[in-house]
């Protein structure tokens, strides 16, 4: 079992991969979004290059647990992610305060704006599948 994890904004797609046993998450990269296909394109080749039998997809509720527009838009790329990659599973994961861990973190380890704004996205989705990686310890 090999995951990916996804946390899908409008500007980039922050991507981290989990190890063979799946017990830690590793950041991979930043997808800077262009367009649907050149999205998908990139994601089989990360597919195809770790694996992949599971997206772990960032689900951005709001503080009060509802769905708003940004979860709305989620579950559109999702369906498209479904087309794609049909034999992929879809786990959606609860990303409140993702990024807001990962900007703390950064941040004590000294790492300066310009540079926490390259990988704030890839950071945030590491977050994100170590949840569900430990959740399912």
């Amino acid at each position: 079992m090999r995951a990916l994890a996804l946390d899908i904004g409008n500007r980039t797609i922050g991507i981290a991969a989990s190890d063979l046993l799946g017990i830690t998450a590793q950041g991979v990269e930043t997808i800077q979004r262009t367009s649907n296909k050149n999205d998908l394109r990139r994601l089989k080749e990360l597919v195809e290059q770790f694996e992949v039998t599971t997206f772990v997809i960032g689900f951005p509720k709001n503080m009060d647990g509802t769905e708003g527009e940004r979860c709305e838009a989620i579950k559109k790329f999702a369906a498209k992610l479904n087309t794609a990659f049909p034999t992929v599973k879809q786990i959606f994961w609860d990303e409140r305060l993702s990024t807001v861990a990962a900007t703390k973190n950064l941040i004590a380890a000294d790492v300066s704006r310009k540079k926490r704004k390259k990988v704030i996205d890839k950071m945030a989705a590491v977050y994100i599948l170590q949840g569900w990686l430990d959740s399912n310890a």
